[in-house]
C-alpha cells in the first residue's frame, strides 16, 4: 500500500482503525526510551550501585576496551544479584567482570514488532537502540509493553484479561475492524481467516470460562462448526456451536448457562441459528452416547428413514472443533462417525451430491464480460460451496481429518486421492472466492446494507472479472471430478 493508500484509509477508518495502523506502522523511536547512563568498566559494583540508586536506575552501559578495542556492556541487577555469589566482596569487583558485552541492538527506525521479536527469541529485556552508531537509549521490556497495551486494538491480550462478558464485547467488535483493516493493506486471506480463527477461539473460550462452572467445562466439550471449525470464518455468522457431556453428568440449571452463552455470542454481533443449531438447542447439547444415537439418525433415521436434515447436519457436525472443555469426547464422536459410514459408499455419494445442487445456465465468460449484466452471482452457492463440500466429501470418504480445505486438499494428495495441480487450482480459486467476498461484504456494510453473498456481474472491476471466470471454471472441473468419483450419475 502506498503513502496515498495509507491516507485515503485513516480519512474513511474510524478510531480504532487508526489505531491499529498506527501501532501496525509504529517504530521502536515512537517507544519510551531510557536515556544512556554511563559507567567506566574499571569501576568497583559498590560505586556503580550507589550511582544507579541515586537516578533509580536498573542497569548502566559500561565503557571498557579489551585488547584496545572499545567496548559497549550492560550491567543489570541480575548480574549484580550473580556477582554476590563470587568470592570477592562487591567493593573489590571491577564492573567489566560482571557486565554482559554481547549486546542485542536496534535501529531506532525498526518496527516495534521487531524488537518484541527479538526480546522474545533472544529471552532479553532490554535492546540497545541506535540512530547508525549512535546510542539513542535503551528499550525496556516494560516500556515496550507498555506502547503495546496502550492501543485498545491488541485484542488477544484484551480477551485474556477480560474479566467479565462485558468486557469481551469490546474485543468482538475489535475483530471486524482488524478484519478490513488487514484486507485493505493486501494481507492474503488465508492468513486473515488465521487470525480470525485464533481470535474467535479465545473469545468463545474465554465467554465460556466466564459463564459455566468449572465443573461443567471440565466434563463437556464446547465445539464450533461449519466454517468457524474449519478456521474459515471471516466476518461473523450464524452461530453454529454444539456442548457434547460425558455421559452420566447430570447439571441441573444447565439450559440457564446455554441461554447465556448464546446471548454473550449475539451480544458479540454473531446471532442465533436460524436452523437452531446451536447448544441452546437439545439436539446440540447432549451427552455423548445420546449423541452418538442423534448422528445414526441423521444418517438411518429411527426406523423411519433418514432424517431431511440429516446430511445437512452430518456436514456440519464433521467441520467440528474443540473451543473448550475435554476434547476426548469429541473425538469418540468423530470415531463413532467413522464405524458406521464404513463401507458406506452410497450414503457417501448421496452426501458428496450437494456439492453439484447448485447450478447456473448460461455462458459465464460472455455475462462476466459484460458490464451491463446485473445477474446476480452467489459467491458461496456458486463458488465456495462447492469446493469445501466437495472436499468434505473426499475427506470423509478417505479418513482425512485436517479441519481447513487447504488442509484437507494437502493430505488428499498426500494420500494420492486427488491430483495435485487440481488441488493447487482449488486453493487458488477458494482464497480468491472468499477474498473477492469479503470485498463485496466490507463494501456492502460500509454502505450501512447487510452483508451478503450475492454480486451483480456489473459490479466487478475489471482485475476482478476474469479471475472470477477462472475460478467458476476450476469449480466446474472440479464438480465433474465428483461426480465421476462418487458416480453421481447412477443416483
Amino acid at each position: 500500500m502506498n503513502t496515498v493508500d495509507v491516507r485515503s484509509n485513516l480519512l474513511r477508518h474510524p478510531e480504532p482503525q487508526r489505531e491499529m495502523l498506527a501501532l501496525m506502522t509504529a517504530r521502536v523511536r515512537d517507544a519510551v526510551l531510557l536515556q544512556p547512563f554511563y559507567v567506566d568498566g574499571s569501576q568497583d559494583l559498590v560505586s556503580v550501585c550507589r550511582a544507579l540508586s541515586e537516578r533509580g536506575l536498573t542497569h548502566a552501559l559500561v565503557r571498557d576496551t579489551l585488547d584496545g578495542e572499545p567496548r559497549l556492556g550492560i550491567f543489570t541487577t541480575t548480574d549484580l544479584r550473580d556477582a554476590l555469589l563470587r568470592p570477592q566482596p562487591p567493593a573489590e569487583l571491577a564492573v567489566r567482570e560482571v557486565a554482559h558485552f554481547a549486546l542485542l541492538d536496534i535501529q531506532a527506525d525498526a518496527e516495534v514488532f521487531e524488537a518484541l521479536w527479538l526480546m522474545v527469541k533472544h529471552r532479553v529485556h532490554r535492546l540497545l537502540v541506535r540512530e547508525g552508531d549512535a546510542v539513542l537509549g535503551v528499550l525496556g521490556q516494560l516500556e515496550l509493553v507498555s506502547l503495546v497495551a496502550n492501543h485498545s486494538h491488541i485484542i488477544a491480550l484484551q480477551i485474556d484479561e477480560a474479566r467479565s462478558v462485558d468486557e469481551l464485547q469490546g474485543a468482538a467488535q475489535r475483530i471486524d475492524e482488524v478484519i478490513a483493516l488487514l484486507h485493505g493493506s493486501g494481507i492474503r486471506i488465508e492468513r486473515i481467516t488465521r487470525l480470525v480463527s485464533e481470535l474467535n477461539t479465545r473469545l468463545f473460550a474465554r465467554a465460556w470460562a466466564l459463564i459455566a462452572p468449572p465443573e461443567l467445562v471440565a466434563n463437556s466439550c464446547l465445539i464450533v462448526m461449519g466454517s468457524e471449525g474449519r478456521g474459515e470464518q471471516i466476518l461473523k455468522t450464524d452461530q453454529d456451536n454444539a456442548l457434547l457431556l460425558r455421559p452420566g453428568a447430570e447439571w441441573p440449571g444447565l439450559a440457564e448457562v446455554t441461554q447465556r452463552f448464546s446471548d454473550a455470542l449475539s451480544a458479540f454481533g454473531y446471532p442465533p441459528c436460524p436452523g437452531q443449531i446451536m447448544l441452546t438447542h437439545s439436539p446440540w447439547c447432549q451427552p455423548l452416547d445420546r449423541f452418538q444415537d442423534t448422528i445414526r439418525g441423521w444418517l438411518y433415521g429411527h426406523g423411519q428413514g433418514p432424517e431431511p436434515d440429516g446430511m445437512m447436519h452430518m456436514a456440519i457436525f464433521f467441520d467440528a472443533a474443540r473451543v473448550a472443555g475435554d476434547a476426548s469426547l469429541l473425538a469418540d464422536a468423530r470415531a463413532y462417525l467413522d464405524r458406521i459410514l464404513s463401507g458406506q459408499d452410497a450414503l457417501l455419494a448421496r452426501f458428496a451430491a450437494a456439492a453439484d445442487q447448485f447450478q447456473e445456465s448460461g455462458n459465464w465468460f460472455t455475462r462476466l464480460t459484460t458490464r451491463r449484466d446485473e445477474q446476480l452471482i452467489d459467491l458461496k452457492k456458486l463458488g465456495t460451496f462447492p469446493i469445501v463440500h466437495g472436499v468434505r466429501a473426499l475427506s470423509l470418504a478417505h479418513g482425512v481429518r485436517e479441519a481447513g480445505t487447504a488442509a484437507r486438499l494437502q493430505r488428499l494428495v498426500a494420500l494420492d486421492k486427488l491430483d495435485a495441480d487440481l488441488a493447487r487450482d482449488l486453493v487458488d480459486a477458494l482464497h480468491y472466492l472468499m477474498g473477492l467476498r469479503l470485498s463485496h461484504q466490507l463494501r456492502q456494510r460500509a454502505g450501512g446494507a447487510r452483508p451478503g453473498n450475492e454480486i451483480r456481474a456489473n459490479e466487478l472491476g475489471p482485475l476482478e472479472r476474469e479471475p472470477l471466470h477462472d475460478a467458476l471454471a476450476i469449480v466446474k472441473r472440479f464438480r465433474q471430478h465428483l461426480r465421476l468419483h462418487f458416480k453421481l450419475d447412477a443416483l
